[in-house]
Order: C-alpha cells, then structure tokens, then sequence
C-alpha cells in the first residue's frame, strides 16, 4: 500500500511525498536522509497522510496536492479538521 503525505517543517513551509512505508520515510526525513528540501528544516510535523493503492494513484493524488497553493493546501487540511 502507498501513502501520499503532508509535512509541515520548523519554517512553516509544507512539504508533499510519497512512500510504501510512512514510518521509516519520516524517520528518514528526520535523521536528514531524506528529501534534500526537508534537510535542515526540523522538527516536521506530519500533517495527513492518505491511502493509495498503487504507486501510480500515489502519484496522481501527490501531483494534484502539490498543485496546490499553499492557502488552498491550509484550507484542505482545515477541511479534513471539521474547520473548513
């Protein structure tokens, strides 16, 4: 199973990825292995995260977020709160 997934680093930037295992990618960005944006920018917070059950649909859905402005990125996730 694949998994798209929101993080929110120490500047307030927002980053968007994908992994077939959630736990070790963040544990990566948090030991600086992994993605070079998020290096240096610690502590990330994880926002969402969403199933996907190809790497394909994975794809898909991480293209259509980072798409996204950054407001309607905060409005999406306020949504997903029961604050939108």
């Amino acid at each position: 199973m694949w998994c798209v997934y929101l993080l929110r680093c120490a500047d307030g930037t927002l980053y968007t990825g994908i992994t077939n295992d959630l736990s070790g990618r963040l544990a990566a960005h948090r030991a600086g292995r992994g993605a070079r944006y998020t290096r240096g920018r610690s502590p990330l917070t994880l926002l969402h995260s969403e199933s996907a059950p190809t790497r394909a649909d994975a794809l898909r859905r991480e293209h259509q977020l980072k798409a996204l402005r950054r407001r309607d990125k905060l409005a999406f996730l306020d949504t997903l709160r029961g604050r939108g």
